[in-house]
């Protein structure tokens, strides 16, 4: 199984950028999509999930509003879209696979496969 996410750089704040991941070896259906990030000096953290289908997501307060998650299951690939970014919001950005169907999806121990993540650098 491979997860591979690209699309990080550097970004100004008030800015947006879109990263994507492509996911291989895997029936992509079957698994909840999410992602998370970690800050230099921080631990990980959930930043939103999106279910099999597609048509529940779900957002940390954080990002609420400024990100959104979508998945394509014909193509494998889940996007992050991320608009009106802060400089808070710079970390290295991890995708996740899950066989967990809802609840627990929060928790990064609930993933089955990660990604390698890519960079996100928002300056001031």
């Amino acid at each position: 199984v491979q997860l591979q996410a690209c699309g990080g750089g550097l970004v100004q704040a008030g800015g947006s950028l879109r990263i994507s991941c492509a996911a291989s070896g895997l029936v992509f259906s079957r698994y909840t999509m999410s992602w998370f990030r970690q800050a230099l000096g921080k631990e990980r953290e959930f930043v939103a999930s999106i279910r099999m289908t597609g048509g529940i997501t779900y957002y940390t307060d954080s990002v609420k509003g400024r990100f959104t998650i979508s998945r394509d299951n014909a193509k494998n690939t889940v996007t992050l879209q991320m608009n009106s970014l802060k400089p808070e919001d710079t970390a290295v950005y991890y995708c996740a696979a899950t066989t967990v169907v809802w609840s627990g999806v929060t928790r990064s121990e609930a993933y089955n496969y990660w990604g390698q993540g890519t960079l996100v650098t928002v300056s001031s």
